[in-house]
């Protein structure tokens, strides 16, 4: 479908690409840069003279939203929900921070737990919790991650990617906790102004 999209449109300089995707992407790409490189998914793609090169501008507006979020100085345990592509290049951005990850997934597997191994002693061990996953997407309003949300407290930040609705079940029972929360709007700014860079080189 790719390879169609672009001998339609061949006045395209670039295009961005989201779930799920990000990973199914890269067999389309005569090369990927680096960082897209080691965290294995793509969402920003540059054409130059019919071939494409792919770039992950998803890293770059994560880290600076989380920074904008609870500052640089957040030295503990991060849960991580979801496998997927988008939750790659959160894990890129806290191990390059020094920031411990806990990888959940609905399946266990290697490096990996399931939600079902979620307790509420990892939740007080972990003061940061990631929704990496479309639970609680527009139409799904309603859906949320699979977590014991009483143990989360006003120690505990909250982050989703999600950015529609504003505030996502994930987030709103958090917040209930007494959590600090943010949507991922900031993020989806961020790394477009990135991709408007790269594609503009």
């Amino acid at each position: 479908m790719l390879p169609k999209l672009i001998d339609r449109n061949p006045n395209l300089v670039g295009l961005n690409v989201t779930i799920p995707y990000k990973q199914q992407v890269l067999q389309y790409l005569r090369s990927v840069d680096s960082v897209a490189d080691r965290i294995g998914a793509v969402n920003t793609i540059r054409i130059v003279r019919g071939s494409l090169h792919g770039y992950n501008s998803d890293a770059y507006g994560f880290r600076k939203s989380l920074i904008e979020f609870m500052g640089s100085s957040y030295q503990g345990k991060a849960l991580v929900l979801g496998t997927g592509g988008a939750s790659q290049a959160v894990i890129y951005v806290l191990d390059e921070m020094g920031i411990h990850v806990t990888m959940v997934s609905r399946f266990k597997k290697k490096g990996t737990i399931s939600y079902e191994e979620v307790t509420p002693e990892l939740i007080s061990s972990h003061h940061l919790i990631i929704n990496a996953t479309p639970l609680g997407m527009k139409p799904n309003v309603e859906t949320s991650p699979k977590l014991p949300y009483f143990s989360i407290t006003s120690s505990h930040y909250l982050y989703d990617l999600i950015y529609n609705p504003d505030e996502t079940a994930f987030l709103e029972k958090g917040r209930f906790q007494g959590a600090k929360t943010t949507n991922g709007m900031a993020m989806l700014i961020l790394q477009a102004e990135q991709s408007w860079a790269i594609w503009n080189r």
